[in-house]
């Protein structure tokens, strides 16, 4: 074969700019969750590559471009065989490998966004592991390979369907065997908002997702050699329109039915209109596009809010939605909206057919191969985190840090409810929310308790304190150290011994009918490991309150309407 300089050229940058993504998916993740759980995130997706790669080197290439079959390619071990039938004009078998290598992570790492806050580290390394072995590679080959989809003439061109629903086909079935975050769901089924701790970091990764996507459609098509470069423009083109029209689409939508625009719906907008739009990027007219971009965005709106309030299915930043759903409407309304030339003769019924087969065929076999990769991790290392690690966070319980954040942490945002609390201390601390009989409420001792303690407790905090009768409470974000000077042990294996003020939560709160010893205990209960940096609980005398509202003092001051 003789290549082509411009051609390897163009495939490698479209690969650096898909690589690139990693680090966008890595921000809106992160930013969609909490703030003790940023560098779990992270590291996730650090591994989703650092796993996935050398994986589809050894095995999964082979399994996706191999040509021994229609099912599946075939087993070779480092690529050492002959894939010159498959490789694009001009381009040499390590360009292309890396180009999609790289594409192979990104279904990967669609994963943890649905399923973060709550999985075990190691649980979620053996399933990126077992997605980039053989599951992405195995219905890659029906679709890119040579296989069956193929021959049926399943229109794909850069992966809506065989990268994106892939992931979030896969993220469906994760986050589902997994269950909901502690606090998600109260009771009787309703959801609550758990929202994320940096808009701006979403933000941000969707900016770098949308300038990578322009690698990911337009470099797919290896070469920028004759009707390639009027293709590579217009790819750029739909795709763009796709991602700005599904945008609007969901500010209207937000706009009109919460009356406000919602920003981090149309964040997840852009990235429906860009995931919809990769499998006819290359086959549809800019009109066609704007149409995909339109359907699009009312998918992701809708589909989400189904998939949280009418599946019970906790996906916190949105990737099933936008991944799953979105991946396969695109893919079907390729069929719709591609152009006759495009279609090549064939009727547009048969190629819509075709594109709903290929689609339905690829949701059954992810389904089933990932339930079964799921079930036998969460039956032998078991899947999900206990509820004491995603309680603090999985930066600390995972990975040993007290902050992903050097010098703050915000505060963690949710539904306080008793299910965060440990049910044994909420049990017994029930018994003695009655106020004490006989209590002279003219003369009542009114007592101040500030308590300091670790971020990561204080969903559970604000459930015990509800629990035992505490009727109000100031929270502050605070910095400072105790007796041990604020040591974290070890980062990056050197031991901190200088004098280091770390981000701790400060809870005030004054009592009168609460006995001081319970809201002591209720504390002592929830906060104590017997480790350094547990907290510590200070108690004063409080001379008066005065009710701004009411001009009520001392004991009705502090008193709900039922209690006085």
């Amino acid at each position: 074969m003789e290549f082509s300089g411009l051609n390897s050229l163009w495939t490698l940058l479209g690969a650096a700019l898909v690589f690139f993504m990693q680090a966008g998916f890595a921000m809106v993740e992160t930013g969609f969750t909490r703030a003790k759980n940023a560098g779990n995130i992270v590291m996730k997706n650090l591994m989703d590559f650092c796993i996935g790669a050398p994986l589809y080197w050894l095995v999964g290439f082979g399994i996706m471009f191999g040509t021994s079959g229609t099912l599946f390619g075939g087993f070779d071990l480092m690529v050492k065989g002959d894939y010159s039938a498959v490789l694009p004009s001009g381009v040499p078998l390590w360009v292309f490998l890396i180009f999609q290598t790289v594409f192979c992570a990104t279904a990967a790492t669609i994963v943890s966004g649905a399923m973060a806050e709550r999985t075990k580290f190691l649980a979620y390394c053996l399933y990126s592991a077992a997605i980039s072995l053989l599951i992405y590679p195995i219905s890659g080959h029906w679709i890119w390979g040579g296989g069956w989809l193929a021959q049926l003439g399943f229109h794909d061109f850069a992966g809506s369907t065989a990268v994106h629903m892939v992931g979030g086909v896969a993220a469906f079935v994760g986050a589902k065997i997994l269950g909901p975050r502690i606090g998600k769901y109260n009771a009787d089924g309703s959801p609550n908002a758990i929202p994320g701790h940096s808009l701006t970091l979403g933000a941000l990764g969707v900016f770098i997702l949308w300038f990578c996507w322009f690698g990911f459609n337009g470099a797919s098509t290896v070469s920028m050699e004759g009707d390639s470069i009027l293709a590579a423009g217009k790819i750029f083109m739909t795709t763009n329109t796709a991602a700005a029209v599904s945008t609007i689409t969901v500010t209207i939508v937000t706009w009109i039915r919460f009356k406000k625009p919602d920003v981090s719906m149309a964040l997840n907008g852009a990235l429906a209109g860009l995931v919809a739009i990769t499998a006819g990027c290359d086959a549809v007219s800019i009109e066609g596009s704007a149409m995909i971009g339109i359907l699009s965005g009312l998918a992701v709106v809708f589909g989400i809010e189904f998939i949280d309030k009418v599946l019970k299915i906790d996906d916190p930043v949105g990737a099933i939605g936008v991944h799953g759903v979105c991946g396969a409407l695109g893919t079907i309304l390729t069929g719709f909206f591609a152009t006759e030339e495009a279609l090549g003769g064939v009727s547009r019924g048969q190629y819509i057919g075709v594109q709903v087969l290929g689609v339905a065929s690829v949701i059954a076999y992810v389904a089933i191969a990932m339930f079964l990769v799921f079930t036998l991790i969460n039956k032998t290392i078991g899947l999900r985190a206990s509820a004491d690690d995603e309680i603090r966070g999985l930066d600390v319980t995972e990975h040993g840090l007290a902050s992903s954040y050097a010098d703050f942490m915000p505060i963690a945002s949710g539904a306080p409810t008793e299910e965060a609390a440990d049910p044994a201390v909420v049990e017994v601390l029930r018994r003695e929310r009655a106020v004490p009989l006989g209590i002279n409420k003219e003369g009542a001792v009114m007592t101040k308790v500030t308590i300091i303690f670790n971020p990561a407790h204080l969903e559970r905090m604000k459930a015990a304190m509800n629990a035992i009768g505490v009727t109000g409470m100031t929270v502050t974000q605070v910095v400072g150290c105790g007796i041990q000077k604020g040591r974290t042990d070890f980062y990056r294996g050197i031991l901190i011994e200088n004098l280091d003020l770390l981000p701790k939560l400060q809870m005030d709160i004054v009592v009168t009918a609460v006995p001081v010893e319970t809201v002591v205990e209720t504390a002592q209960a929830i906060l104590h490991t017997g480790r350094i940096g547990d907290g510590k609980i200070f108690i004063y005398h409080v001379e008066d309150v005065v009710k701004v509202s009411t001009g009520e003092r001392g004991y009705a001051a502090l008193q709900g309407l039922d209690d006085i």
